[in-house]
């Protein structure tokens, strides 16, 4: 048995494969996240990986939700015995199974082809439904660092997030990419918020062990011209809720979210960017939200 082990935002898990089996080309973008699995401290979740013979597909399948994005599909049902069941393809093809138990403390993947593509989304599957009871989101969003503070900018998929960050990386002085797509975002214990880089990242790869405190987020929208105004009251609520990923009709993960963003939504400033893609909109927003 070999297990690769991982901290993510002060999470750790691990990876488990049966005899020889090395998975370290998949996981190469996990390493700056690596850490002896010695010293890890208690694991939120354990992702066994095994042949497709040794996860047979549940005789019973209902299902609950399918996730399509750019080319990129996630299926889940859930089984007789209330255990998990996903499945990730890529362009129409079937990549691998998970089997995952209730509570999300384990699950067995089974990689049918594309293997870095299912393990990567298996982990970040079991990363945010295992972690949304400890004050932890995994957001849809890009992230920028501008002098000691994190910055996320949100918005539905082809809104311009990824492009937004390029301009601050281009026109605002001292900003560094965080996270091009799914950072983590953690409510700590004395009440302070988090953004932290992680293991997935979109299409633009940047994969960085770092975390910086909130400064604030950025809900986007195309237009033609700019325009930016501070969220208030509940639309500050509703555009966090809207970037969070989650199995809401679980309850238990639902709780844990929805107290996350409760917290989230009274400690952080939000704000909402009519943009173009241009110069103008980027030092607009950096000078509006960098000075709040």
């Amino acid at each position: 048995m070999k297990e690769y082990c991982y901290k993510v935002a002060g999470h750790s898990f691990s990876v488990l494969t049966s005899g020889n089996a090395d998975l370290s080309h998949e996981l190469a973008h996990y390493a700056p996240f690596a850490i002896r699995p010695d010293t890890a401290s208690e694991r939120i979740f354990r992702l066994q990986v095994v042949s497709q013979s040794e996860l047979p597909v549940p005789g019973t399948l209902v299902e609950e939700f399918t996730q399509d994005d750019d080319g990129s599909q996630i299926r889940l049902c859930h089984t007789d015995d209330g255990s998990y069941w996903f499945e990730f393809s890529l362009c129409g093809r079937l990549t691998g199974r998970m089997l995952a138990e209730p509570g999300y403390k384990s699950a067995t993947l089974a990689i049918l082809c594309s293997s870095e593509f299912a393990l990567s989304n298996a982990l970040m599957v079991m990363y945010a439904m295992s972690s949304a009871q400890l004050g932890t989101v995994l957001f849809h969003a890009a992230v920028i660092g501008h002098a000691g503070r994190g910055y996320l900018f949100l918005g539905k998929s082809g809104t311009g997030k990824s492009t937004h960050a390029r301009l601050w990386l281009k026109y605002v002085p001292g900003s560094e990419l965080v996270n091009d797509d799914n950072p983590v975002v953690r409510v700590l214990d004395d009440g302070t918020v988090r953004v932290y880089g992680s293991p997935w990242s979109g299409k633009t790869p940047c994969y960085r062990n770092m975390d910086l405190p909130v400064g604030g987020f950025v809900q986007l929208a195309q237009a033609p011209k700019n325009e930016i105004r501070q969220l208030r009251g509940i639309e500050t609520y509703a555009a966090l809720v809207s970037s969070i990923s989650g199995q809401r009709w679980d309850r238990r993960i639902a709780d844990g979210l929805h107290e996350t963003e409760n917290a989230l939504a009274t400690r952080i400033r939000g704000w909402h960017l009519d943009c173009l893609p241009d110069e103008a909109a980027a030092l607009l927003c950096s000078s509006t939200v960098t000075k709040a």
